[in-house]
């Protein structure tokens, strides 16, 4: 391959982070993000290759290899892909292994996919949603607000961000924290984060009342307050356990949802539930 000195633009990276909002535009059970992937290498692919045929060919199929991560963080690989394919233009084929730019996806997958789902998954969008829903239902401005300022903008910033070192920096950053252990203490923080939220989320947001009463040698005992005497919100724990249980089975949210709702009116019409 000639060394052209071909250089991507400031506009050329602006399309690709663009497009990688689209990275779940064509989702798809045998390459996932795939499409979406090589949608947003497109400008690049035809920067560097546009003028030979069979480099853009091969581009193009480069970036069409099984992709799937979190959107979030997925730009840090997009910014890499961007480097990579630009040193390879500029280089002699025989200095470039061309192999190595779906080698690093591949293994920035799996980490990154890891950090995007615990902090923006299972810890900013469950805290945002534990604090602005209640604000919500409440018919405060508060709560679509705060949801916003705890979860989208974190996660815009570390998209911005992640593209721009990713680009700049290369695989280098991401070695150099997972070899000092930096990348999993992050990783097992907001796991825990995450669960200490969702704990606190079901015991607030969920709400089974036992209005029944039962007679024992005329003494009255009151089903709920005898349960919250055990175990204050041990109906709503036992419920979450049985969806997320259902849920391991594979059974579908949506039949899940059902049931509760057919479970929530028979439990009311015969005054069980209140």
């Amino acid at each position: 391959m000639e060394n052209n000195s071909k250089k991507l633009t400031k506009k050329d990276l602006m399309s690709v982070y663009l497009r990688h909002y689209q990275l779940l535009g064509c989702f798809n059970y045998e390459r996932q993000m795939s499409t979406g992937y090589g949608w947003a290498m497109t400008p690049v692919i035809k920067k560097l290759y546009g003028d030979n045929d069979e480099q853009l060919k091969e581009g193009y199929q480069r970036h069409l290899e099984f992709f799937n991560c979190a959107t979030s963080t997925s730009p840090f690989i997009l910014g890499i892909s961007c480097a990579m394919e630009e040193q390879y233009a500029n280089a002699e084929e025989e200095e470039f292994e061309v192999s190595s730019i779906n080698s690093v996806k591949a293994a920035l997958m799996g980490p990154l996919a890891g950090i995007g789902d615990s902090f923006f998954w299972g810890t900013f969008r469950v805290i945002g949603v534990g604090i602005g829903a209640p604000l919500a239902i409440k018919g405060s401005i508060l709560g679509p607000l705060l949801y916003f300022l705890m979860n989208v903008i974190p996660s815009e910033l570390v998209r911005w961000f992640g593209f721009k070192i990713g680009y700049k920096g290369g695989s280098e950053f991401l070695a150099k924290i997972s070899a000092n252990g930096t990348l999993q203490k992050l990783t097992e923080a907001a796991k825990v984060l995450g669960l200490v939220v969702i704990g606190a989320l079901i015991a607030s947001m969920v709400v089974i009342n036992v209005p029944a009463a039962i007679n024992i040698n005329h003494a009255k005992i009151n089903v709920q307050e005898t349960l919250d005497s055990i175990m204050p919100k041990l109906l709503p724990l036992l419920v979450t356990f049985g969806c997320y249980r259902l849920l391991q089975k594979r059974v579908s949210g949506t039949w899940i949802m059902f049931g509760l709702i057919i479970l929530g009116v028979i439990g009311v019409v015969l005054g069980i539930l209140k």
